[in-house]
C-alpha cells in the first residue's frame, strides 16, 4: 500500500459509520480557527450540548437557570463565605435574594417551576452544584470536571462520560473556592494549583487559568463512607487470604514496608488496610499532604502539611513534619506519600530505631521504586554518593508491596518483594509473591490471575520468630514459602 492510499484510507475513516476522526486540509497561513470559539460560545449560551454531542431533550429552564445564576452570584458576593452566617441563615439569604432575582425575570414561572429553581439553586449555591449528585453516589469513585465540558466519572474502574456540566466559569470557580476555603487553602491567579479535601476525606485537586488553558479543571477522588477492610480487599480479589495473613505478620513484626504503584492503583487504600494490622497499644503518627488515612486505632496523631500563604510564608512541608514526628515518641510513622527530600529523613528514621514504618511511593515496578528513592534522596540537597544512598535504602526497607490497576479496572497486589541487601553496588530483591498475568480473562473481560507464592523462604523469617510472630503454617498455601531455600534469589 502506497502512502497516498494510506492517507486516503485515513481520510475515509471520518465518514459516517466510521469511528475515526476525519482528516481535514491544512488551514491557510494567517487563517483564524473560530471553531472552538463558536463551540464554546454556543455551549455558554445554551448551557446544553457542545457541537458534535449526541442530541438529547433540552430543559426549557436551562437558559433561565444560567441568567438567574449569574444575577444571584452578583447579589450574594462575599456573603457566600461569611463565617458569621450559620447554614440556616445562609439558606434564608439565598432564598430571599433568589425570590428578588426571579421577580425581575421577564419569563413567567408557574409555582412548580419556581419551586424547581429554588431547590436547584439551593444545591448549586450552598453545595457543589452539578457534581453534588455524583459525590452522593457510592458507586462513583472519581469525578473529573474539564472546564465547561461534560463531566466525566469513574465507576468500577472505568471512565464514563455524563451529560452534566457546569453552566458558567464563575459557577465552577465558586464551587472550587468553596471547597478549598473550607480547609484553609486558596486558589487564584497567583496560586493556580491547589490540593484540598472534602469533609468526608475525599481528595480534591483544582487547577485554574492561566495554567488550565481551556478553563478550570477539578478532580475529586472519592473515598467510601467507611474504610475498606482486609475482608473487603479479599472479596474484591485485590489480595488472597494467604497474602493477608502474611502481610499481617510482617506489619506486627515491625518490618519497614513500602507500598508502590501507579496513579489510582489503590496505594492509599492498601496502606490503610496495612495500618489496621498495627497493635492497639502503639503510638502512631501519620503524615500526609491532605488527610486521607482512616486509622481505627485509638492512639493516632494525624499531621498535615501546609502550603505557603499569600506572602509566601508559613509553609510546612512533609519533610518538616517527618523531622517533627521523630520528637513525638512514635512507635510507628506512616507517610501518606513520599515525593521528594523527605525520603532521606524517612530512611534515616527507619535506620535509627523507628521500625515498622509504612509509606507509599509512585512507581511502575518494585525495582523502579528503588531508583525513585535514590532520586528523591538527592532532592534533599545532600551530596551523597550513590552507594551510600543504596546502602541506606537496603538497610532501611524490608518489604515492597506493589499494586497495579489492571485493564479490567480492578486493583490488585501484583508483587510482594523482599529487599535482601547489597551485592556489590546493586540492591538485590526477591519476589515472594507474584501475580499470574498469563491466566487471561473471563467472558466479561475480568482478569483471572491470582497472587501466588514463589516458594522462596524470606530472610526475615527468623527476625519475626525472635519477635514472637510465626508466619502462618497453612500446609496448602504457605508450606512452600516456609521450606528451605534452594536458590532462585535474584
Amino acid at each position: 500500500m502506497t502512502l497516498s492510499d494510506r492517507l486516503r484510507e485515513l481520510g475515509d475513516a471520518g465518514k459516517p459509520g466510521s469511528r475515526e476522526v476525519q482528516w481535514s486540509a491544512p488551514r491557510p497561513t494567517g487563517a483564524v480557527d473560530t471553531g472552538p470559539l463558536v463551540a464554546r460560545s454556543r455551549a455558554t449560551e445554551s448551557a446544553a450540548i457542545a457541537p458534535g454531542d449526541p442530541a438529547r431533550p433540552r430543559d426549557p429552564l436551562e437558559n433561565m437557570k444560567r441568567r438567574t445564576q449569574e444575577a444571584l452570584f452578583q447579589r450574594l458576593g462575599s456573603r457566600l463565605y461569611d463565617s458569621k452566617l450559620s447554614e440556616r441563615e445562609l439558606r434564608e439569604v439565598v432564598a430571599s435574594e433568589l425570590s428578588d432575582v426571579l421577580a425581575e425575570q421577564e419569563t413567567p414561572l408557574s409555582d412548580e417551576e419556581r419551586g424547581r429553581l429554588v431547590a436547584l439553586f439551593t444545591n448549586d449555591v450552598l453545595g457543589y452544584g452539578p457534581i453534588e449528585a455524583f459525590l452522593a453516589d457510592p458507586s462513583v469513585t472519581e469525578v473529573m470536571v474539564n472546564g465547561l465540558g461534560p463531566i466525566f466519572i469513574e465507576r468500577d474502574g472505568r471512565l464514563e462520560r455524563t451529560d452534566v456540566r457546569f453552566l458558567s466559569d464563575d459557577h465552577l470557580r465558586q464551587v472550587i473556592d468553596r471547597i478549598v476555603s473550607a480547609v484553609g487553602r486558596r486558589v487564584d491567579e497567583a496560586s493556580p494549583m491547589v490540593d484540598a479535601r472534602l469533609a468526608d476525606g475525599s481528595r480534591v485537586n483544582a487547577i485554574i487559568p492561566p495554567l488550565a488553558v481551556d478553563g478550570a479543571a477539578l478532580t475529586v477522588r472519592k473515598f467510601s463512607q467507611r474504610a475498606l477492610s482486609v475482608e473487603d480487599l479479599i472479596g474484591r480479589r485485590s489480595m488472597t487470604p494467604t497474602t493477608a495473613r502474611f502481610l499481617d505478620a510482617c506489619v506486627r513484626g515491625r518490618l519497614n514496608v513500602l507500598v508502590t504503584g501507579g496513579t489510582g492503583s489503590g496505594k492509599t487504600t492498601l496502606l490503610n488496610v496495612l495500618s489496621s494490622f498495627i497493635p492497639e497499644d502503639q503510638r502512631i503518627v501519620t503524615i500526609e499532604d491532605a488527610v486521607e488515612l482512616r486509622l481505627l486505632q485509638e492512639h493516632v496523631i494525624r499531621l498535615e502539611s501546609r502550603p505557603a500563604n499569600i506572602e509566601g510564608r508559613g509553609q510546612v512541608t512533609i519533610r518538616g513534619l517527618v523531622r517533627n514526628a521523630l520528637r513525638m515518641r512514635p512507635d510507628r510513622i506512616i507517610v501518606g506519600e513520599v515525593r521528594s527530600g523527605e525520603a532521606l529523613d524517612m530512611l534515616q528514621a527507619m535506620n535509627t530505631g523507628h521500625d515498622g514504618s509504612l509509606c507509599t511511593l509512585h512507581s511502575n515496578t518494585p525495582r523502579d521504586s528503588l531508583s525513585r528513592l535514590e532520586t528523591m534522596v538527592l532532592m534533599a540537597g545532600m551530596d551523597l554518593p550513590l552507594r551510600a544512598i543504596r546502602e541506606q535504602v537496603a538497610s532501611a526497607l524490608d518489604l515492597i508491596v506493589h499494586v497495579s490497576r489492571l485493564r479490567d479496572g480492578s486493583r490488585r497486589i501484583t508483587n510482594i518483594t523482599e529487599v535482601d541487601g547489597m551485592e556489590g553496588d546493586v540492591i538485590t530483591l526477591t519476589d515472594l509473591f507474584t501475580f499470574d498475568h498469563l491466566a487471561g480473562v473471563d467472558a466479561e473481560g475480568r482478569a483471572l490471575g491470582e497472587l501466588h507464592s514463589t516458594g522462596i523462604r524470606p530472610r526475615f523469617t527468623e527476625r519475626l520468630a525472635a519477635a514472637g510472630i510465626e508466619l502462618p503454617a497453612d500446609p496448602q498455601a504457605l508450606e512452600p514459602l516456609l521450606a528451605p531455600t534452594a536458590g532462585g534469589r535474584a
